[in-house]
């Protein structure tokens, strides 16, 4: 696995464009931009015009050794980041980026044939799909799946690209859990997981899967605690958690 150096960068907008109801995507020119592995992370520092300044990490949803950079940002309505990235950011604008973060939640093909648990909730998703997308378009044997715990159908991230890797034979599969809003002609009733569902339908410890787990505290917390009492080894589980930014 590849090792890159972290460094700030100055970052240019390329495009931007709604994500979610309360999220939106970002699509970043980095010419100084390393590349980095699928799973990692940076920090997006804002400078106001009398010099305060408010930093915050975010999962980068792109892989590679490109200088394009995509992110995928939901709101937080009082955090000091997230809002002017989600409706204030235009295209043109620069932005000092600190990266690429992360050597422990990462992803890179091996010939590892260990089967691959991705399990994310809410934006948690955004490091998983780098994951999914760079294994698809791998030679890497292992096989993916992907269970995701969202509100509704429109709380999805990057529902069209999912579906187009799940569509490619057996590159993926996805597993969508509901807790508000089931789509219509669906057999199960929304609700939150339960350590119960989780087994149900994650792939078994027996088969000593790599598992990676990312989203909210409480969601990280809970199902990496109901991981390891189902037989999971904690050295197999590896975790990302966020909260308000």
């Amino acid at each position: 696995m590849s090792r890159r150096s972290a460094a700030w960068h100055v970052a240019t907008v390329v495009s931007t464009r709604s994500e979610t109801a309360t999220a939106r995507r970002i699509e970043l020119d980095v010419p100084t931009w390393p590349g980095n592995d699928a799973g990692s992370h940076l920090d997006v520092r804002l400078t106001a015009p009398d010099g305060y300044q408010a930093s915050r990490s975010y999962s980068v949803a792109s892989s590679g050794e490109g200088t394009r950079v995509v992110l995928a940002v939901d709101e937080v309505p009082e955090g000091e980041v997230s809002p002017f990235l989600v409706h204030d950011l235009r295209e043109g604008d620069r932005l000092e980026v600190h990266g690429p973060l992360g050597a422990f939640f990462v992803w890179a093909p091996s010939d590892d044939p260990a089967p691959v648990q991705l399990i994310a909730g809410g934006s948690g998703v955004v490091p998983l799909y780098a994951m999914a997308a760079a294994h698809s378009e791998s030679d890497d044997p292992a096989p993916f799946r992907l269970l995701y715990s969202v509100r509704s159908p429109g709380d999805v991230f990057f529902g069209d690209e999912l579906r187009a890797i799940a569509d490619r034979g057996d590159r993926l599969r996805v597993d969508l859990v509901y807790t508000r809003v089931a789509p219509p002609g669906s057999t199960t009733a929304p609700g939150r997981l339960t350590a119960e569902s989780l087994a149900a339908a994650v792939i078994p410890a027996d088969r000593e899967p790599r598992v990676f787990v990312c989203g909210p505290t409480p969601f990280v917390e809970a199902v990496s605690r109901w991981l390891i009492e189902a037989g999971h080894a904690a050295a197999r589980v590896r975790t990302e958690r966020f909260g308000g930014s």
